[in-house]
């Protein structure tokens, strides 16, 4: 069999690919406004994590060319990559339909603020995981977005967009 059809390779080249990822991503926060005086700048967390998937990133990498390099017939990674059939693999479309919704997230975050378009996506993604019981859905979807916005609101004073809900944060004030 040829290493271009092995899982090795596909390890190497969705490594790759990641790299690729991380790159952009550490780009994009150089992008964020930097606060004055403050020890902690807004693209700290994100550059971690995105010094985080980069480890793993290279360890994957690494491993793979190893893996290529060495590789003998009966080992696992030798064997045969599957092929990722969009239209019969249901975890593949949620994947990508999750991503599609975290894209409408970011989109409809200003607009229709952060606890109503949490709500929805959370909502959905619960769905998908299979949570069917409506009570439990319909409270974590609601009060997990509403807890969030209170604490990074009241106790951190973070000011979050509120968009079609505002008249919460104008009740919130009045206490």
């Amino acid at each position: 069999m040829k290493k271009t059809q092995t899982k090795a390779f596909s390890n190497l080249v969705v490594s790759l690919l990641l790299a690729a990822l991380e790159i952009f991503a550490w780009v994009q926060t150089g992008n964020i406004k930097t606060a004055k005086n403050a020890a902690v700048q807004p693209s700290t967390f994100p550059r971690i994590m995105i010094v985080g998937m980069a480890v793993f990133t290279a360890i994957l990498l690494i491993q793979s060319v190893h893996k290529l390099l060495r590789m003998k017939d009966d080992d696992p990674l030798a064997q045969k990559a599957e092929s990722m059939n969009f239209i019969k693999d249901k975890g593949v479309l949620a994947a990508l339909f999750v991503i599609a919704l975290c894209a409408l997230y970011v989109w409809g975050f200003r607009s229709l603020g952060y606890v109503f378009v949490s709500m929805i996506l959370s909502g959905i993604v619960m769905w998908l995981i299979g949570v069917r019981k409506p009570v439990q859905l319909v409270l974590i979807a609601v009060l997990v977005p509403l807890g969030m916005w209170l604490v990074f609101y009241k106790l951190l004073q973070v000011n979050i967009p509120m968009g079609v809900l505002q008249f919460l944060r104008d009740l919130v004030d009045k206490f």
